[in-house]
């Protein structure tokens, strides 16, 4: 019969509960709202909408994200809602300051 040493056992699974615990990502809910704060910015600085505009294209990666979100992939979520975060930036800074010709 095999016998359990508890003097290396239970250490052993209180360390693999701990990195597991800790390597959970947490939802990007900070992330999410950052991005859609910025795409209403940009609408309120008057950001245009339109084919191949920065504030659309903050659209769709925030619609992107929000699918992450919801299937449960904290991690890819957290990524788009930053990109989305700087186009909608983006989007403001020349709805503020358009590009000279």
């Amino acid at each position: 019969m095999i016998t359990i040493s508890w003097k290396f056992t239970l250490p052993a699974l209180v360390f693999g509960s701990l990195i597991l615990l800790f390597s959970c990502a947490s939802a990007p809910v900070q992330e999410m709202s950052d991005a859609r704060q910025a795409i209403q910015a940009a609408r309120e600085a008057g950001a245009q909408t339109g084919v191949k505009s920065s504030l659309d294209k903050a659209e769709t990666l925030l619609k992107e994200a929000e699918l992450s979100l919801e299937n449960g992939e904290y991690k890819k979520a957290r990524a788009i809602a930053v990109q989305a975060r700087d186009e909608a930036l983006r989007a403001q800074k020349d709805a503020i300051q358009p590009a000279s010709p």
